[in-house]
């Protein structure tokens, strides 16, 4: 009897390429591949944080910090009331205070990515595990997050290209790319806060993202996919409805 080879039944994974590549056409064949304990994300971390700093040499050419930290003033009445009231040194302090808060995020924004992904990956495992019987773990969960996160490289480039073609003044970096009706149709300085808040959720790239991450949570979970789209979107829409309220009170 002919011994039969028990490596070569078994299909080679995807390379992390390919992973890359698959997110874009046929996800599935991704997904598939962390399920089947092929979890490394090394590669979608690295491209991630260097289009993040990409972003932030972009910003600080094209528009600089200072301006950056103005127009989010000028965006916000209440900021705008704050400013006002402050004597001219305790305002140049609070802009200069600012301006390095915002290179400090851009600095660490991989960091903050991975604690980011460690939260949420955390929230989805108990969710879809415990609410919904299924067999994720950990590490499965955040390797979908970080390949679901691929899409937002285009959303950045997105607003790269913006960014050059307006006044720097224009320039919302909490809103910076034209993915949602907020940032096409909207002034931030005018407009309902509640309702701008509402629209800056409604962003083609974000859902794009909560679409792969509801395949990808299914499929490590062993369940189907309805499953990973009633967990994500639940609890993408208590976001929401947080970010709104507070929107809404304190905008």
């Amino acid at each position: 009897m002919t011994q039969v080879d028990s490596t070569a039944a078994t299909p080679a994974g995807l390379s992390q390429i390919e992973r890359v590549t698959s997110i874009f056409s046929a996800p599935s064949r991704t997904f598939d591949d962390i399920r089947d304990g092929r979890r490394s994300w090394w590669l979608p971390f690295v491209i991630l944080a260097i289009v993040s700093y990409l972003f932030f040499a972009a910003v600080s050419t094209r528009i600089g910090m200072e301006q950056t930290v103005r127009n989010q003033i000028q965006m916000s009445p209440k900021a705008q009331q704050q400013m006002a009231s402050a004597s001219p040194e305790q305002a140049a302090k609070q802009i200069s205070i600012s301006v390095a808060i915002t290179k400090g995020v851009f600095y660490v924004a991989p960091v903050f990515g991975l604690l980011y992904a460690a939260v949420i990956g955390a929230v989805l495992l108990g969710t879809i595990n415990f609410a919904f019987g299924g067999r994720a773990t950990f590490s499965n969960v955040f390797a979908v997050l970080y390949y679901a996160w691929l899409p937002g490289v285009i959303q950045v480039v997105l607003g790269i290209m913006v960014l050059w073609f307006q006044p720097p003044e224009q320039f919302n970096i909490k809103n910076f790319a034209p993915t949602n009706p907020a940032a096409l149709f909207l002034d931030p300085a005018s407009s309902n806060p509640a309702l701008y808040a509402l629209c800056t959720c409604l962003d083609v790239t974000t859902i794009w993202t909560l679409v792969l991450v509801s395949i990808g949570l299914a499929t490590v979970a062993g369940l189907k996919r309805k499953t990973g789209y009633i967990v994500v979107f639940g609890w993408w829409a208590v976001v929401v409805i947080f970010k709104v309220g507070f929107a809404a009170a304190f905008g």
